[in-house]
């Protein structure tokens, strides 16, 4: 029983209870034995830091390390992998544009940006077209050995980047250990779901943005490519050696550097209410910085007012964009024109844009609701006095102007007539047609450039009447610092359903006496 009792009560003999305060902690103070609350949250914490610090470090990593460089073909390109809300794949081919592929999911996205050719394979292509096909044949293993170089790259680079700057945050290597592993987690399980959810089909359904915008001519006949990998291949193969030509086309042109003074005008006519217009258009208006839009009638087909909605698009250009009246638009369609905020509708007046001083006139009839051809009314002699009178109209106006006029505009070329001696060059639209020509001079007076633009909107539908539907055209004008022509670039893409594109460039030798004729531009298919 004493022993028992000491056990109790201790050596004192005074008995501790169960649940009391320690002999030597104050009264009133937690006891030592009760769990710490603030520590889960420090935990949670220090978890929640690793995390940020994880995701930063794999940010940055991927955009410093995932770049590779590598031989595609007849290529040389660079491959870019970077953190995106999702995936996907775009094919940059300056400077013809942009291919975007809706090829996997994850939040990575690839970038694959083809270079020019050197001068060794340039020459190998223009000398033996065969070789073309010979160099595309591999390129479907570079394309493959080049993803998994950049692949291991990026997760290398992003592991490594996290694990420096968390040593630099924690100072604690059991915290950069761990933020290592959790970016190497984070990049492999990203790229790893890119390729589990890859999407060799996504190629039949391409997005362009860039020149060749509605005219896919850079990956063939996407309706013979299947959903299996080696369509998915011989479709990869066909998209170089077509890239590989129209990059030997284009080295081909005249060379031309425009000055750093140079004003770039665009010249469109005859859109007949085709949308496709306004977004080939836009592409032109950026890729080229043009500084000025001429258009030369004709953006209409019935001038009636639910028509007039469709010229909201020119405010989305964002340029000076110069306006006359052809004959399938209304007065109702020309104040459509000008409420647009960029708009000039010109009516037997003047303007100066860009310093460019440009004077235009309407057309004097409205016939949509007679004949929907190009020739309008037909030429009666009533017709052809009031085509010519709109010339003789302007001719006066461009002779009492205070500043030379540098460009006139007419919609029908029979208008342009009596302004030879006036200006340097005239443009004009409504044969649906593009030509180059010299008024008849007249002596004493300076020569006279005639430039008659086709249909920008493919004659509307009217062009697919035809046998091969109307092309799309349109023509980027160079001015030098003088305000004379030195250079023009004819734009056409095929018409609907087609997918030849071509642009011809043509310098003006002696600007004063303007571009020799005829020109007959050679299309490339």
């Amino acid at each position: 029983m004493d022993g028992q009792q000491n056990e109790r009560h201790g050596d004192g003999g005074e008995e501790t209870p169960v649940t009391g305060h320690a002999p030597d902690v104050p009264f009133g103070a937690r006891p030592r034995s009760r769990p710490d609350w603030r520590r889960p949250l420090r935990r949670l914490g220090a978890t929640l830091a690793v995390l940020v610090v994880t995701l930063i470090g794999v940010v940055v990593g991927v955009l410093a390390g995932g770049q590779v460089s590598t031989d595609i073909g007849p290529f040389h390109a660079d491959l870019r992998v970077a953190p995106a809300v999702s995936g996907g794949t775009t094919v940059d081919i300056p400077p013809l544009g942009a291919l975007l592929l809706d090829s996997h999911d994850g939040p990575t996205h690839l970038t694959v940006e083809l270079g020019a050719l050197d001068q060794g394979r340039t020459e190998a292509l223009l000398d033996d077209p065969a070789s073309i096909n010979r160099a595309s044949q591999s390129a479907v293993d570079d394309v493959r050995e080049g993803v998994m170089r950049l692949g291991l790259r990026t997760v290398a680079s992003a592991v490594l980047v996290t694990l420096v700057l968390a040593l630099l945050v924690f100072r604690n290597t059991r915290r950069a250990a761990w933020a290592g592993t959790l970016a190497l987690l984070v990049t492999a399980g990203s790229l790893g779901t890119a390729a589990a959810t890859l999407r060799p089909q996504s190629i039949e359904e391409p997005r362009y943005e860039g020149l060749l915008v509605n005219a896919p001519a850079i990956v063939g006949d996407a309706r013979r490519i299947a959903n299996d990998y080696t369509r998915y291949a011989e479709q990869l193969q066909r998209l170089v050696g077509n890239v590989s030509q129209l990059y030997t086309t284009v080295s081909a042109l005249p060379v031309y550097e425009p000055e750093p003074d140079t004003t770039r005008v665009l010249h469109v006519s005859d859109m007949h209410l085709n949308p496709t217009g306004w977004q080939l258009i836009r592409t032109v208006v950026e890729q080229f910085g043009i500084d000025v839009v001429i258009d030369t009638g004709d953006i209409t087909d019935w001038g009636s007012e639910p028509e007039a909605n469709y010229v909201g698009s020119i405010g989305l250009l964002k340029k000076p964009y110069v306006f006359i009246r052809g004959n399938h638009d209304s007065g109702r369609t020309a104040a459509a024109v000008a409420r647009q905020p960029n708009a000039i509708v010109l009516n037997n007046s003047t303007t100066t844009v860009a310093g460019l001083t440009i004077a235009g006139i309407g057309d004097p009839r409205f016939t949509p609701d007679k004949n929907t051809s190009p020739a309008g009314s037909g030429l009666t002699k009533q017709v052809a006095d009031q085509v010519i009178g709109a010339g003789e109209q302007l001719a006066l106006t461009v002779r009492s102007s205070p500043r030379p006029v540098n460009i006139a505009l007419v919609h029908d070329p029979a208008s342009a007539g009596p302004l030879s001696g006036t200006c340097p060059l005239v443009l004009a639209g409504h044969t649906h047609n593009r030509q180059v020509s010299k008024l008849p001079e007249v002596a004493g007076q300076m020569p006279t450039q005639l430039m008659v633009q086709g249909s920008t909107g493919g004659a509307g539908l009217r062009g697919l009447e035809g046998e091969k539907p109307t092309p799309l055209t349109m023509s980027v004008l160079y001015f030098d610092k003088d305000k004379l022509l030195q250079a023009y670039d004819d734009i056409t893409v095929g018409g609907t359903g087609q997918a030849q594109v071509n642009l011809e460039r043509h310098i003006v030798e002696d600007p004063k006496a303007g571009a020799p004729v005829p020109v007959t531009p050679t299309p490339t298919r």
